[in-house]
């Protein structure tokens, strides 16, 4: 028995990352975020959690989706070779898609049900933007690819905004703007550092197809853009905490921008990298805060 669940769990846990679950917990914070930001009649916090959990799923199989499609391409790069479909370990066959879509499908029934269907639609947009148009459609063929690809954030904060008011003020759509100016900048950094292998695999990323030193200014003047933006719900009902995310997180991804243009290789682009997430936290965190301590007040 011991030694069954030894082998049952790195198959499990393999089963687990196919969902891509860092992802999606980031468009699930969208999600939260974009409701946190909104004003209107709050439809309760159970159901607000009941779609959190709706576009935490739909992001998952929108990330395995991506796996499972692309696994020919994934074993080109050493940074995704030894994905579960790449090594074999499971069979990207025709169980794994009906697996895929079923959790899509069952996903925005629970958002629609849960708070209304224009929050299942935004759902299922973001899932469908990831999965068919990033993955299936632009990511081998154009550089642009990441730049419409962000717009599955930006739908899970729609998702999360139409479920307190479907119709969406400025608050909301300014988030879901800094989502889609966001998603750009954080990516292309690790194109940077993996652009060895998007160059190897023939993936045409930013810093492929222009080079490291003008993508690096193309992300800062992205982050510059971006930072400015997400002041915008400061102005519409956001408090201090959430400016002081907004504050605070755009300047550190600013000034880690910065560094990347002065030299663009692989240290400073993670650093950026990971300097994305992190005012992406502050953001949403601040976003978040705000909307607790407005319930509790």
């Amino acid at each position: 028995m011991a030694s069954t669940a030894i082998q049952a769990g790195p198959t499990i846990r393999s089963a687990i990352m196919v969902f891509k679950p860092r992802i999606a917990v980031a468009i699930m914070l969208s999600a939260i975020g974009g409701f946190a930001v909104t004003q209107g009649s709050s439809p309760g916090i159970g159901r607000l959690l009941i779609l959190s959990v709706a576009v935490f799923l739909a992001a998952g199989s929108a990330g395995a989706f991506n796996q499972w499609i692309e696994h020919d391409l994934d074993a080109l790069m050493k940074r995704t070779a030894n994905r579960p479909f790449v090594t074999g370990q499971f069979n990207a066959g025709l169980g794994w898609l009906t697996i895929i879509l079923g959790l899509l499908l069952g996903s925005v029934l629970l958002a629609g049900f849960a708070t209304n269907w224009w929050a299942a639609l935004y759902t299922f947009l973001g899932a469908f933007t990831y999965g068919v148009v990033y993955t299936m459609w632009l990511k081998r063929r154009s550089w642009t690819n990441i730049v419409v690809g962000g717009l599955a954030g930006s739908f899970a904060v729609l998702a999360g905004a139409a479920a307190v008011n479907p119709a969406i003020g400025v608050e909301g759509i300014a988030l879901t703007l800094v989502l889609f100016l966001w998603t750009p900048p954080h990516f292309w950094s690790l194109a940077i550092a993996s652009n060895d292998d998007y160059t190897r695999a023939g993936v045409p990323m930013l810093p492929v197809v222009m080079g490291k030193s003008r993508c690096a200014w193309v992300i800062l003047a992205h982050t510059v853009v971006l930072t400015l933006v997400a002041l915008i719900p400061a102005f519409y009902g956001m408090g201090t905490i959430y400016l002081i995310g907004a504050v605070s997180g755009g300047a550190i991804f600013t000034w880690t921008s910065i560094a990347l243009v002065r030299q663009p290789d692989r240290s400073n682009a993670l650093k950026n990298f990971f300097a994305s997430l992190l005012q992406l936290c502050l953001l949403l965190g601040g976003a978040i805060t705000e909307w607790v301590i407005r319930g509790l007040s």
